[in-house]
């Protein structure tokens, strides 16, 4: 069992968990990620790791109440458990000095891009982080990463602050302009990724990518990440969860993670039905949790 120590609602629909776990501490990297079980009938969901710390014993999670098992998650209370935290996994993102570097990020792929920009950063490298989000009430950890970044950029769908677009219209005009830039990093949902990755294929500029479909057993053994990389079939809980963007075959990965669309809403709503206390519970002490299950591959 896994005691959460910290929960922190950052903004609505988007949870920040500190959870016990002490040998995951110790050997965490950036680009890395773990399994979590709520419990005995929950399914294992991958999550990037947004920070850990070592001498504490803890590691921290962001994640988007989006379906039954996040609902589970989200409903948990400081002191209370998860069942397992498998992890880290995957093959941590090489941190080298690689002259400038785009960091881009949304929703829940802001979670794993701040240990990445920090480890970037201290290496001596040029970063520039650019965060997007819906409106205003979508951002969280703006003063995290403008610590560890050179340059820093907000862009809004809804234009109410900053810019008005996404960062893949930063990626592109940023390297249309004739800037250098020697790699790009994006963690966010699918369809924000593989619109980044279009931007800077053009400029031939490297762009990674972190995927976590669908796991089973986390080891390559169920094949139920598997993905399409530059033409081959690729498991993102071993050979990943970074791969180049350019070689993703997006619309495939995207059909994969709508495929259990109608279970996923009826598992929800067969819960929300059972749980409906520790629903109104949830609410009373932070945002309303949705109730409904949506696309994960929208912004």
């Amino acid at each position: 069992m896994y005691q959460i120590v910290k929960k922190e609602t950052l903004v609505p629909n988007i949870i920040y968990l500190e959870i016990k776990a002490p040998k995951i501490a110790r050997v965490a990297r950036p680009g890395q990620f773990v399994i979590l079980m709520v419990d005995e009938t929950g399914e294992r969901v991958p999550m990037g790791l947004a920070n850990w710390d070592e001498e504490v014993g803890t590691i921290g999670i962001v994640f988007y109440v989006l379906g039954t098992s996040t609902m589970k998650l989200a409903t948990l209370k400081v002191g209370e458990s998860i069942l397992n935290v498998a992890g880290p996994m995957g093959t941590p993102t090489e941190i080298g000095d690689f002259g400038t570097i785009i960091c881009a990020c949304g929703c829940f792929g802001i979670g794993p891009t701040y240990p990445l920009v920090k480890a970037l950063k201290e290496k001596g490298n040029r970063v520039i982080t650019v965060m997007e989000g819906r409106g205003q009430g979508f951002l969280f950890w703006e003063d995290k990463l403008r610590e560890y970044s050179d340059e820093f950029y907000v862009f809004l769908g809804d234009g109410s602050q900053g810019n008005k677009g996404w960062t893949n219209d930063f990626i592109a005009k940023y390297l249309e302009s004739g800037n250098q830039v020697d790699r790009i990093i994006v963690h966010g949902c699918p369809f924000m990724m593989m619109e980044c990755s279009k931007a800077s294929q053009p400029f031939g500029t490297k762009t990674l990518v972190s995927l976590t479909p669908l796991m089973v057993d986390g080891t390559g053994m169920c094949g139920a990440c598997r993905v399409e990389v530059n033409g081959e079939t690729k498991f993102a809980c071993v050979d990943g969860p970074e791969f180049d963007g350019h070689e993703v075959n997006w619309e495939n990965l995207i059909l994969r993670l709508r495929q259990f669309i109608a279970e996923e809403e009826l598992s929800h709503g067969i819960w929300e039905r059972k749980n409906w206390h520790k629903l109104v519970d949830s609410n009373r002490a932070s945002s309303p949790l949705p109730g409904t299950v949506r696309a994960t591959f929208l912004r």
